[in-house]
């Protein structure tokens, strides 16, 4: 893979993918030690819908799908801080309208031809240099963030009643790490696609999680596990000829495997 270094796509998708997974180890952490994978997966799947109403209106892709996703973000904040016994049916709800009002849209869009396939599969040898600008703006929040408000999502994280003691916000982080985790899923989607972004919001943090002693040190593990897995997924692909999101993901699973093997037998 070496001689592919020279094509500007590939030091794009590398560039992507770096972002990408100190991105998914950041939030994903907070996703996992929060208990929102399923909230998370609802708000992958909502953001199609973001996708559709991008193409039909002519907006670009990372704009209509942020929206979109924020959007979703939000509603789900609003029901599982006012409606927590009902949210099951509601995430199933903006699931399945989210993706239906993509498909729609998609539809209704004259003499458009989409490729599904790298909306729902991820394409980050496609990653422009807008989509690098948009994913290091996301990257610098987050860190910004993490930096000034860790003290306070770390208890609202771990007990969200003893952080509302303490006058913490618990509504408004909560809500916050929703609306992080919506951009996240739609920076990953161009890596992974919007049906396997739960495995990279997932399996790194998992084994980072086993390795870690800090929420904080779990976050940074996190992103350079999901770096090594994207790096190593983006040179299988490209060796076999292969979709990268998929072998990303097979990559990640595969250690996860091993790693799972390797420590039950410590």
């Amino acid at each position: 893979m070496i001689e592919a270094l020279s094509f500007e796509f590939i030091q794009h998708a590398l560039i992507a993918g770096v972002l990408v997974s100190f991105t998914a180890g950041i939030i994903g952490s907070l996703i996992v030690v929060n208990r929102m994978v399923f909230l998370a997966g609802g708000i992958a799947h909502a953001s199609y819908g973001g996708i559709g109403l991008a193409v039909f209106f002519g907006f670009p892709i990372f704009f209509g799908a942020s929206l979109f996703a924020v959007v979703a973000a939000l509603f789900v904040a609003y029901i599982t801080l006012h409606k927590r016994h009902r949210i099951d049916t509601f995430i199933g709800l903006i699931w399945a309208v989210g993706m239906a009002i993509g498909v729609i849209f998609i539809d209704l869009t004259p003499g458009y031809n989409v490729d599904m396939m790298s909306y729902l599969f991820g394409s980050i040898l496609a990653a422009s240099t807008e989509d690098l600008y948009f994913m290091t703006a996301l990257l610098s929040i987050i860190l910004f963030v993490i930096t000034f408000w860790y003290r306070d999502i770390l208890a609202v994280s771990y007990d969200s009643e003893y952080a509302a003691l303490r006058g913490v916000n618990v509504k408004f982080f909560y809500t916050l790490i929703l609306i992080l985790t919506a951009l996240t899923v739609v920076v990953s989607i161009k890596v992974v696609g919007l049906i396997l972004v739960i495995a990279m919001l997932t399996i790194p943090i998992y084994i980072a999680e086993k390795l870690s002693s800090s929420l904080f040190s779990m976050m940074f593990l996190s992103g350079f596990i999901a770096m090594f897995f994207t790096i190593s997924g983006l040179w299988f692909s490209y060796t076999y000829n292969l979709t990268s999101g998929a072998s990303i993901i097979l990559v990640s699973a595969f250690s996860l495997g091993v790693f799972l093997l390797l420590y039950k037998n410590r």
